[in-house]
């Protein structure tokens, strides 16, 4: 019982397999890039991306220094908005001052809530 293993080269044109492969090697070889761009190409791909780089920290840079150019314009519009908010929200000391109509909250009991009165 012997095998042969040897395929001649019409076996492997008639296999639908290799000739994809084949076809894909042809393609893979046209789509090379030429060598003599390389070096030139290479250069100004590093060029491009070190400008990119630079600009974009440059801009970083700029838009923080103008963030903390404007903190103390948000701080005091914020301390502003915080001292209306305790007027509105400040209750009455005057003597006799009542904020609230009497008995509306008064008679509302909550389960577990007990007032003395």
């Amino acid at each position: 019982m012997t095998t042969d293993h040897s395929f001649s080269t019409d076996d492997y044109q008639h296999n639908a397999a290799w000739r994809a492969a084949s076809r894909w090697q042809q393609r893979a070889r046209q789509a090379r890039p030429t060598r003599r761009m390389g070096g030139f190409k290479l250069a100004l791909a590093t060029l491009v991306g070190a400008v990119t780089l630079v600009l974009a920290t440059m801009m970083a840079l700029v838009l923080s220094l103008v963030g903390l150019a404007l903190m103390p314009l948000v701080r005091h519009r914020m301390k502003k908005r915080m001292e209306a908010y305790r007027a509105d929200h400040a209750d009455d000391i005057t003597p006799g001052a009542t904020t609230r109509a009497s008995g509306q909250d008064d008679a509302r009991v909550w389960e577990g809530q007990y007032e003395v009165k």
